[in-house]
């Protein structure tokens, strides 16, 4: 038993006691005369009325915890009883009282202006009385089953496998209480499975990262299925590392090296929306929904690996090219470990593209797939550098501008023109042609790479005619 419910029986039986030696100077106090009650209260009146105000208040308190202590049944039980039997006695009474001779009957009758001969009022009284008692009635029942708004609520929240991560509260009775201690505990299960998944989650998504189910129309991995394909437009992003000195490091400081290369550039596909299908030793490719996105986060690797040689006195050199096309991604492995990649063979046209940037001396070029599909709107500067012989076709390849320092950017940008039409000279044979565009490149932007190239294998070719 609860400290504060000792407490109320203790106060109830010791307001009870004087409330029986007071209880005749209250009842003194109250006068029936044939005209009505005469109130005289005196001094012990007040004193009664009080203790009797405040044994009320402690019995009915005291009685509220008992029904509390009860079940539902039992609480609406001895709830209703009471009140009924109250309604009924009172009904009773003042249906028959024009039938009393007594002098209390008098005085109620006075009071309440019921006139012998005529039930007009004492049926006036009885409605009243009624409506008095269904309100009362209505009030216990709606306060008795509250709770079960909430046990619907709760319970409605649990069916929808909707997790609520502080207790529940139900209120009520005893009864309820227990059921509310049930709901908790099956809530307490449900976070349990929740956060083992949400940890499973994201130690999934270090192999798995969400942007993948997210590119495949999957909510989860457990959608995932071996055989599964999608045929999905994307482009497709491809960067290694170019470093002649990690040949000289140790095995330990190369693997180091190059996960320092990894953890620069892996968060900025993450967030450009891409996502990594595969490491390739020192390359990585990446698929992009976008082909802005994918440009957005070329700009932001080469800019951060400058960043970070400048700043650390590292020598992180890069080379990026992108591809857009129409490609099949599928669910390869097996039960135990599923794999969502490109089943297309992309890998060979990258790396021919990566062996044009890597020979003409680019860091990131574009295929003019990739160009036609950006938006009319997106900025992007860029110029013409050749072709790629394919077996069916050749892939137009362009340099883009926007990387370079604002000043070279600025004045390859006024000589594009020039380049490009060195770049179709050459294409056409016309040797003389585009060593004399190249030159004239190379003579305001004496560091151009593709240009100095170029104007070489141009040269070359004059020679070998002559």
């Amino acid at each position: 038993m609860k400290t504060s419910t000792k407490v109320l029986i203790i106060l109830t039986v010791v307001l009870f006691i004087p409330n029986i030696f007071l209880i005749r100077y209250l009842s003194s106090a109250v006068i029936a005369t044939i005209d009505g009650f005469i109130l005289n209260f005196s001094v012990l009146s007040y004193v009664a009325l009080g203790f009797l105000i405040a044994f009320l208040i402690t019995f009915n308190a005291l009685y509220i915890v008992f029904l509390k202590s009860l079940s539902l049944s039992n609480q609406l039980f001895f709830s209703i009883v009471p009140l009924s039997v109250i309604y009924g006695l009172f009904a009773v009474y003042i249906s028959q009282v024009e039938t009393f001779d007594d002098l209390t009957a008098q005085s109620v009758r006075a009071t309440l202006n019921i006139e012998s001969g005529n039930n007009y009022n004492s049926f006036l009284w009885v409605l009243v009385a009624t409506l008095l008692y269904l309100v009362l009635l209505f009030v216990m029942i709606i306060f008795a089953c509250r709770p079960l708004k909430n046990v619907e609520k709760i319970t409605k929240k649990l069916g929808d496998g909707r997790v609520k991560y502080d207790d529940f509260k139900v209120g009520g009775n005893k009864q309820f209480q227990e059921i509310e201690h049930s709901l908790n505990k099956i809530n307490y299960i449900y976070k349990e499975k929740d956060n083992k998944i949400r940890v499973a989650n994201l130690e999934a998504q270090k192999y798995l990262p969400k942007q993948i189910l997210k590119f495949l129309g999957k909510n989860n991995i457990k959608e995932l299925e071996i055989g599964n394909q999608i045929q999905k437009k994307a482009t497709v992003l491809f960067c290694d590392l170019k470093n002649q000195s990690s040949k000289s490091l140790t095995l330990e400081e190369n693997f180091n090296y190059i996960n320092s290369y990894f953890k620069i550039v892996a968060p900025l596909i993450k967030r450009f929306d891409g996502f990594i299908d595969k490491y390739l030793g020192e390359g990585i490719l990446a698929v992009f929904a976008s082909p802005e996105n994918a440009v957005e986060c070329s700009h932001a690797i080469l800019k951060a690996l400058d960043s970070k040689n400048k700043n650390h006195k590292s020598n992180f050199e890069s080379r990026i090219c992108l591809y857009t096309g129409v490609f099949v991604f599928g669910i390869v492995g097996d039960e135990e470990r599923k794999t969502p990649t490109i089943m297309t063979d992309i890998l060979s046209l990258m790396s021919k593209m990566q062996e044009i940037n890597d020979y003409i001396g680019t860091r990131f070029l574009i295929s003019k797939e990739s160009l036609d599909d950006l938006p009319q709107k997106f900025d992007f500067n860029f110029r013409y550098t050749g072709c790629l012989s394919l077996e069916k076709e050749k892939l137009q390849l362009f340099e883009s501008l926007d990387y370079y320092q604002k000043t070279k950017k600025e004045k390859l940008l006024r000589l594009k023109n020039k380049f490009e039409n060195g770049v179709r000279f050459y294409n056409e044979g016309k040797y003389k042609e585009a060593k004399e565009c190249f030159e004239l490149v190379l003579h305001y932007v004496k560091d151009d790479r593709p240009s100095y190239v170029y104007f070489n294998k141009a040269n070359e070719k004059l020679t070998e005619i002559a």
